[in-house]
């Protein structure tokens, strides 16, 4: 094989390498917050940065996201800590996951057995950003979950 071909098949081979490099950077950064609501007599409800827990308390959970490039819808999915159990989110437009991420739904949709599923059954959150709320640019989605 001549250099002249070696360099020409080495050359596509970059070519073809590059695009998907570029397709693997990441399109949209994602970024969290923890927080716990505190009940102050006087002064209503509180937000507190998280140092630590305790059981029982109502932790608020702020996912931010931001468009890096790109256009069109995206899904949003976020794992639950096993040390909470999930409560609900500010819009109610999440779907829930009580296996992993193997199947989605509403919540009362989904059984465990026979019995219909509870909060704390939950595993994983989905939501799904449409084009609209995408083209924003960034946003956050919170919810909220107790410490077991």
């Amino acid at each position: 094989m001549t250099f002249r071909r070696i360099a020409a098949r080495l050359g596509l081979a970059l070519a073809l390498c590059i695009p998907a490099a570029a397709l693997a950077a990441p399109l949209i950064a994602f970024d969290s917050a923890v927080f716990i609501e505190r009940i102050k007599p006087g002064q209503g409800r509180l937000l507190q940065p998280a140092a630590t827990f305790k059981r029982g308390d109502r932790v608020i959970y702020v996912v931010s996201w931001m468009r890096k490039s790109g256009t069109g819808a995206f899904i949003v999915n976020n794992a639950v800590p096993r040390t909470v159990y999930y409560q609900g989110s500010a819009d109610g437009s999440e779907e829930v996951s009580i296996d992993g991420g193997k199947r989605w739904g509403k919540l009362e949709q989904l059984r465990v057995g026979t019995r219909i599923a509870t909060p704390e059954d939950v595993t994983h959150l989905r939501w799904h950003l449409s084009a609209g709320d995408a083209a924003r640019g960034s946003g956050e989605i919170t919810y909220s979950a107790i410490v077991r």
